[in-house]
């Protein structure tokens, strides 16, 4: 249906209504059939070109609360609005309206103040309800002018007078121009509205890359490297340009000062390239879908996705097993970043499990759309679940080359100890002493159950650079090359090691972890790439990029558990605790529900209306067609409003009385 009309409450005064498969909720009437399907249209449009979502209610008063600010607000919650969700709320007997906005819009406070009074409210003094939404939405989504009043048509009229027609279209098409070329206006935007606008396109264009990776795995799976090319060249081109991104934001976050210019150029460049990133993977997303086409053989794609479901089960018992054995050898900060694989990778295993008996039951019904949508639910949690597996194990490799490399490092701090006593200086025997006893302390604390190889091979390199500078002077060059060459080699590891385990903790947990720590992640990413290429031509700027990558490679870990500790309240984990406001249902536990929302996979309208960014639609909550949420195969990242924290959100906006 084009529209949704809800019976009027039985007082002229309505409490925070539903959206259902429209953007509009008409209960008084306000606007007919055919103007609905205009405001419809120009809502989409807008939607399609900004990524910005208009919806629209019409009551009579508001009540419940009566305040039109809070009324918006609470209506917006409601309905799982989010970042790119704007409410437009007018009571028509009572001549009061609100511009709802969440706090981390794009839109900036003072647009929303500018959309609402001179382009809404003039339309809303002249009773055109349409008009009103239809400016509001080309407004929002950065087409509109001014509405009423003296804007555009004003100027179309001196221009008129004037005989400049000509001279004014090519002015305005130049300021077209311009404003496709820098669409944020960052020269005008605060240096903060930039940093959240930049961290926000971060994370979007970061979870589109790993949501469009998992695609193309299960499209690699079905259909070959050789039908799936062309996407593996595009996720490619989209990740370069997000490094890119991601580095400017290093560059922004370290320690040296920047300039004003300096802030506002790399904050640009972050927001151009990760829209170009998302328009790469948009270009492909049509044919992607093409390709997969779960629609139309949903049968035999839920066939695949049970399958999938059994596989990754069976790695879980034991992954489980593997690190109850590696608990009494290892500390806890060692194991931390697969502590609850287990218990997590079980909880994909369930919302995979009900999103398949979904998709069955739609499939019954005929409704194949339906059943795709959940079909990819199923596929995604089912993948998680054998990445939340498969990472135990790979951290006790880690973990055993670490001590391996612990091992030989004490050998060559043992080999110092006896160069440094055979040099007859007072001062070298005192270091060797003290060197002698933490090689002894080492090897004694590799020993023991409780143990963090990283932890000892950091305390190994300090010993080592020590003596070394003491003794450099009594080594020939080469074998001083081969000792830089093995202190890299240990950090090599180290560093990949944190990488892997940092990457492996993101990605299933990437509906909680912010822009920082994704940050810090993908240029320690960087710098192991860098010291891995220096390695045959320069060991000594190898080494000082390995010991880069493994601090922020550790620290992108304790801020990702610091989101992950703050995801949903205090509790962190549990939906059913009320922390995170996600309601049980679907056969499942609130727990699982809130372990798909942890992962960031794509949730229908199954969970109070909220849209999934899906490549079959997107949409109006509750709807399967419409606009695509962009920036990835088959659907990208969350669409605005799915699961990007607290039910409840705090929002802002402008309005008053007409």
């Amino acid at each position: 249906m084009l529209t949704l009309l809800q019976a009027p409450a039985v007082a002229n005064a309505e409490q925070p209504v539903e959206f259902g498969a429209s953007p509009i909720v008409d209960t008084v009437d306000a606007v007919s059939a055919d103007e609905a399907r205009e405001v419809e249209a120009a809502i989409a449009e807008a939607a399609d070109r900004s990524g910005r979502q208009l919806f629209v209610a019409y009551v009579s008063e508001f009540e419940d609360p009566a305040d039109a600010g809070s009324w918006a607000t609470e209506t917006a919650n409601d309905n799982n609005m989010g970042s790119e969700d704007y409410l437009l709320a007018v009571a028509i007997d009572g001549r009061a309206y609100h511009l709802s906005a969440a706090e981390d819009a794009s839109l900036s406070a003072g647009d929303v103040d500018r959309i609402a009074l001179e382009v809404i409210e003039p339309h809303l003094r002249d009773g055109d309800w349409a008009a009103a939404a239809i400016a509001g939405a080309e407004a929002i989504g950065g087409g509109g002018g001014s509405g009423g009043g003296l804007g555009w048509l004003w100027i179309v009229l001196l221009v008129a007078a004037a005989a400049v027609v000509v001279v004014v279209a090519i002015v305005l098409a130049r300021r077209r121009a311009r404003r496709a070329a820098a669409p944020a206006g960052p020269a005008a935007v605060p240096i903060e509205e930039l940093r959240r606008q930049a961290g926000g396109a971060l994370i979007d264009a970061d979870d589109a890359l790993k949501t469009s990776e998992e695609e193309l795995g299960f499209a690699v799976a079905s259909f070959g490297d050789e039908a799936t090319a062309d996407f593996r060249a595009a996720l490619a081109a989209a990740t370069a340009k997000v490094r890119e991104a991601f580095g400017l934001q290093q560059r922004l976050d370290d320690h040296e000062p920047d300039t004003e210019g300096q802030q506002r150029e790399w904050y640009a460049g972050i927001l151009r390239l990760t829209a170009e990133a998302e328009e790469v993977l948009d270009a492909q997303a049509e044919r992607f879908d093409a390709l997969r086409a779960l629609e139309q053989n949903a049968p035999q794609a839920l066939a695949r996705v049970e399958e999938a479901i059994r596989g990754a089960e069976s790695a879980i018992g034991p992954a489980a097993a593997r690190l109850q054995a590696l608990t009494p050898q290892y500390a806890p900060s060692a194991l931390a970043s697969v502590a609850d694989n287990p218990e997590q990778a079980r909880a994909r295993i369930a919302f995979a499990r009900d999103s398949a008996a979904e998709a069955a039951t739609a499939i019954g019904r005929g409704e194949t759309g339906a059943a795709a949508v959940d079909i990819r639910a199923a596929e995604e949690s089912a993948d998680q679940a054998r990445l939340l597996a498969a990472a135990v194990e790979r951290l006790a490799a880690d973990l055993g080359d670490a001590d391996r490399a612990v091992a030989a490092g004490i050998d060559d701090l043992e080999s110092d100890v006896r160069t440094a006593r055979g040099m007859s200086d007072a001062a070298l025997a005192e270091l060797a002493d003290r060197v002698e006893g933490e090689a002894n302390a080492l090897r004694a604390d590799l020993g023991r159950a409780g143990r963090s190889p990283l932890d000892l091979a950091a305390r190994l390199d300090a010993t080592n650079r020590e003596i070394d500078a003491a003794i450099q002077g009594a080594r020939d060059a080469a074998v001083q090359a081969r000792r830089t060459r093995a202190e890299l080699d240990r950090t090599l590891l180290a560093a990949r090691s944190r990488v892997q385990a940092a990457e492996d903790y993101l990605v299933a947990r990437r509906g909680a972890i912010g822009a920082e720590a994704r940050t810090r992640l993908a240029e320690a990413g960087r710098l192991v790439v860098e010291a891995q290429s220096l390695t045959a031509t320069d060991a000594a700027r190898a080494l000082a990029a390995a010991q880069r990558a493994d601090q922020l490679a550790g620290q992108a870990m304790t801020l990702a558990q610091q989101d992950v500790g703050g995801f949903g309240g205090a509790h962190g984990g549990t939906a059913a605790s009320g922390g995170f406001g996600v309601p049980q249902g679907r056969g499942g536990s609130g727990g699982d529900v809130f372990g798909a929302v942890l992962g960031g996979i794509l949730i229908d309208s199954m969970l109070g209306g909220g849209r999934r960014g899906g490549g079959f639609g997107g949409g109006f909550p509750g709807g399967s067609g419409g606009r695509r949420s962009s920036g990835g195969f088959g659907g990208g990242r969350r669409a605005p409003g799915s699961f990007g924290g607290s039910a409840t959100r705090s929002r802002r906006g402008s309005g008053g009385r007409f």
